[in-house]
């Protein structure tokens, strides 16, 4: 009987004096090759002509969102958009959960508004400086953070946050510690910005910019490195990429997207307060990215709006405990739909295609 000798290193069983098998780092290379960006790889590829009916939808939809919902309804669902898609962008391509996020969210919505309060910026300006506070921010805890895996990971940006909304609440002169930070102004070069409608509009550029910005990241060599990288560090390093630096340009790149759709969530609201930074903020973009579907980017954008929608109408219901309905949507919704519901549906599409 001929021995059969095992790769420890790979796994791979072959016999004595057989031919080598693949390299370890096939994979690897496979993924960054082939673009495979996307947890899911089964199925084909959804055709072109129903890629472009289905974009063509979303900015259908956008464009009308203001007609059928209150304006600040859906000012609130394209912010938690750009919210939840910032998290997507770490969860679902580099695989890293976070559970700190909440803090580029507030950091950037408290410097947007100090900016437009105290130098009377356009909003868009004082916007893109609150995400470049974010950013800067993400830079100490994301050195840190990136070292660390699975939950080490999440604790370490959960710490963080933590640490951010304790500074919030204590720098009373600065932030205005639990009133908040009140009367933030739309000022937009003399244009009146008060009705919350026409805001929506001077808005969504700046939003579809941050989704045009994550959706060409995950599309690119880099973002093929992250997938690379996600699916298996130690042969993404084998390979030569430095592991620790490609996870910190995404978390970097994460924080400033979360920091836009902080900066105009505070400027829609006209009001900052320490809710924005509080750790319910972060968990609750967590679970709009698994309802919606990991490593989709459309479903953490459908996710929101149903969150917010639902929100909002148990609210205007009266209802006081929401937490526990969304809760249980979000336990039904694993459950049941185990990609998300965008996740599930593309799957179905791919395979009836």
């Amino acid at each position: 009987m001929s021995e059969v000798v095992e790769d420890q290193t790979t796994g791979v069983r072959a016999q004595p004096g057989a031919p080598a098998s693949a390299p370890a780092t096939a994979p690897v290379d496979t993924a960054v090759r082939d673009g495979a960006t996307e947890p899911d790889r089964s199925g084909t590829i959804l055709p072109r002509w129903l890629r472009w009916t289905l974009a063509g939808a979303a900015v259908l939809v956008a464009l009308l969102l203001p007609f059928g919902l209150y304006p600040t309804v859906a000012v609130d669902i394209a912010c938690w958009a750009l919210f939840a898609v910032a998290v997507d962008l770490l969860l679902g391509y580099t695989g890293l959960m976070s559970f700190g996020h909440a803090a580029f969210w507030g950091t950037s919505a408290y410097a947007t508004g100090l900016a437009a309060v105290a130098w009377g910026l356009p909003f868009p300006v004082a916007v893109l400086l609150g995400a470049l506070a974010a950013t800067v921010l993400a830079i100490p805890v994301g050195y840190l953070a990136v070292k660390r895996v699975g939950i080490y990971f999440a604790m370490v940006t959960l710490a963080f946050a933590q640490m951010v909304y304790y500074i919030a609440n204590q720098w009373r002169s600065v932030t205005g510690g639990e009133n908040g930070l009140q009367q933030v102004p739309r000022e937009l070069f003399g244009l009146d910005l008060s009705d919350e409608f026409f805001y929506y509009y001077a808005a969504l550029p700046m939003v579809a910019g941050g989704l045009f910005l994550v959706w060409r990241t995950v599309h690119s060599p880099f973002g093929r490195v992250l997938v690379a990288i996600r699916d298996n560090p130690a042969r993404a390093r084998a390979l030569g990429y430095p592991v620790h630096r490609y996870k910190l340009a995404a978390f970097l790149l994460s924080a400033f997207t979360a920091g836009l759709g902080g900066g105009l969530f505070a400027v829609g609201h006209r009001f900052v307060s320490l809710d924005v930074l509080h750790w319910t903020t972060s968990g609750k973009a967590v679970i709009v990215v698994v309802l919606g579907g990991i490593g989709t980017l459309w479903g953490p954008v459908l996710g929101a709006a149903g969150v917010i929608r639902l929100e909002d109408w148990l609210s205007f219901a009266g209802f006081e405990q929401i937490g526990l309905v969304t809760g249980g949507v979000f336990v039904v919704a694993v459950l049941v739909f185990r990609r998300g519901l965008y996740g599930t549906v593309r799957h179905w599409l791919r395979r009836r295609t």
